[in-house]
């Protein structure tokens, strides 16, 4: 699900193969969304979030886990990892 960033937004210039632009314009128009709001789900999908985020996450999963903030960001970073490939 895609989070509601404030409305303060970046842009990007994409440059994609024809056939991957067509697929990602049609995903969009499947699902009622703008091609950027795939993106931007996409992005969020493969694990990437502001890092303000992640170090809430790493916190909030250290004190629940009883780990110190040295060992928590070893097996946050390594679970990530783990994640992408």
């Amino acid at each position: 699900m895609l989070r509601r960033y404030p409305a303060r937004m970046s842009r990007l210039t994409l440059t994609l193969p024809e056939e991957l632009h067509r697929a990602l314009k049609e995903s969009a128009a499947a699902r009622g969304k703008t091609i950027g709001e795939r993106v931007a789900e996409s992005v969020i999908a493969y694990g990437i979030k502001p890092r303000a985020t992640a170090e809430q996450l790493v916190a909030r999963s250290r004190r629940r886990a009883n780990l110190s903030a040295s060992r928590a960001e070893t097996l946050a970073v390594r679970e990530t990892r783990a994640a992408r490939r």
